[in-house]
């Protein structure tokens, strides 16, 4: 009788009971965008919208005065949610048009979608609770709110803390143009300020009693450029110039910064590739007889896939299906794509899923689960905590075939109809395949397994240094 009471029906039925004031409260998390760390009003949204609901709010998770932990019910299973909120800078856009239209110069936009991330997340951690106690069953439910993943790793500190560690099972999504089960891993990260000091001179009379800091930076990045052909193909070096010693041409530049980002499919060779780039920095300083300190400030694990948790998640959004897109939705996505965007942003798009999809303007399938499993190009702090516990992730299209991320044609779909009936449907694939973790303990059992064998057994290790603190990343841009 319980079983039935946690049917995938009754399931929907409590998603869509409280759909429309999650997709409202999405709005209004978009028309507020937030950078990392600095999501004060976001988290205020949510925490309000999940006390309604009955949960019990945990605050400053992890030394984060925008990290929060939502809980409802008790004992065990322990299943997370896990919800995201952050914005992008300089990607204030009108919603609804087809034209790059800011509503405001330099300030942030929901440019990935988080908004609807959060939301979307915190709907199926209501609707399970929501389930659960109807069903009578005992357990845990748990919202995670994580600042920072676009820029800061969020979850990797509270990683760190331990925030995860008596988690059972934890569940994600994230708003995309395809509807699918992600099956793919991530590429790990470690990203760190060079700073450079040398000498300050006046540049014409006395340049050679300087030593310029803005020479060793230029060095380093005239190295790393050669290292790009003799390093693994699947990884990538990302560098901005952030301090360039001054505007003074006539100045021999005594500081310089740049801040790096290393990508690698596993962790450990983004670590070996990150201390190439050291050496590089080094041999830099050591051209100009200058000195170089380097601060690590940010480093997420890649993502380990839970097959089957993947494979409950996937039985679930085959029986949901897509979102119900109607004529409005697709037409608004036609006029968008031919107004903004190429022939090759939508072949971009659909390529890592079906080619086939590049004559569509809306997703309106379940993409199958692919037989083999791959490396996303991009980088996510879930990959920290699915090195903790299981965790699965799925995606739903809430934005028109061909939308790149970190634009303002995605912030421009964010708050439409379309966006809401995707995050809808992740809510619905998350807490459908979380109530099977309640019903089903050889599930958690299998997944738990599979993570042991996955990690070969050993604890995880975050890849932040102990001596970097969240306070250190503050008002850092998003990259």
């Amino acid at each position: 009788m319980q079983n039935d009471r946690l049917s995938l029906d009754e399931i929907v039925r409590h998603v869509e009971a409280r759909a429309a004031d999650y997709c409202a409260s999405s709005d209004r998390i978009w028309a507020m965008p937030e950078l990392a760390f600095e999501e004060h009003r976001s988290v205020e949204e949510q925490i309000a919208m999940l006390e309604r609901d009955g949960f019990r709010i945990t605050r400053n998770v992890a030394g984060m005065a925008t990290a929060f932990i939502a809980e409802a019910g008790g004992g065990g299973p322990v299943i997370a949610v896990l919800g995201e909120f952050d914005a992008l800078p300089d990607l204030a856009q009108e919603a609804g048009v087809t034209e790059h239209k800011p509503t405001m110069a330099g300030t942030p936009g929901h440019g990935c979608g988080h908004n609807l991330l959060g939301s979307g997340s915190a709907l199926a951690a209501v609707a399970l609770k929501m389930a659960l106690e109807e069903a009578g069953i005992a357990g845990t439910v748990r919202y995670y709110g994580c600042p920072a993943e676009e820029s800061g790793s969020g979850k990797t500190f509270m990683a760190r803390h331990g925030s995860f560690d008596d988690v059972d099972a934890a569940f994600s999504w994230h708003p995309s143009v395809v509807n699918e089960v992600q099956t793919t891993s991530s590429l790990a990260t470690v990203q760190a300020y060079f700073r450079f000091k040398g000498r300050a001179a006046h540049a014409a009379a006395i340049p050679h009693l300087g030593r310029s800091a803005l020479d060793a930076v230029e060095l380093m990045n005239v190295g790393v450029n050669y290292m790009r052909e003799h390093m693994p193909s699947d990884a990538r070096v990302h560098y901005s110039i952030t301090n360039t010693g001054g505007d003074a041409p006539n100045v021999v530049q005594a500081y310089a910064e740049s801040l790096y980002l290393v990508r690698s499919p596993e962790l450990a060779d983004a670590q070996k590739l990150f201390e190439r780039v050291k050496r590089i920095a080094e041999g830099a300083a050591l051209m100009t007889e200058t000195s170089v300190s380097v601060q690590i400030t940010d480093a997420t694990s890649n993502v380990l896939p839970n097959k089957a948790l993947q494979g409950a998640m996937y039985e679930n959004m085959r029986r949901l299906g897509p979102p119900a897109f109607d004529a409005a939705d697709r037409a608004f996505a036609e006029k968008l794509q031919r107004a903004s965007l190429t022939d090759e942003d939508i072949l971009a798009s659909v390529k890592p899923h079906d080619v086939s999809l590049k004559v569509k303007v809306l997703h309106d399938g379940i993409l199958a689960m692919p037989e083999r499993e791959t490396v996303m190009m991009g980088t996510t702090d879930v990959g920290d905590v699915s090195w903790v516990v299981p965790t699965a992730q799925c995606h739903a299209a809430c934005f028109a075939i061909g939308t790149p991320f970190h634009t303002w044609q995605l912030v421009a779909q964010g708050n439409l109809p379309a966006a809401h009936k995707g995050m809808v449907l992740a809510a619905k694939a998350m807490a459908a395949t979380a109530a099977d973790a309640f019903r089903n303990p050889d599930l958690i059992a299998r997944a738990k397994a599979e993570l042991k064998e996955r990690t070969g057994g050993k604890a995880y290790v975050c890849p932040i240094p102990d001596d970097v603190t969240p306070e250190d990343l503050r008002g850092k841009k998003a990259a």
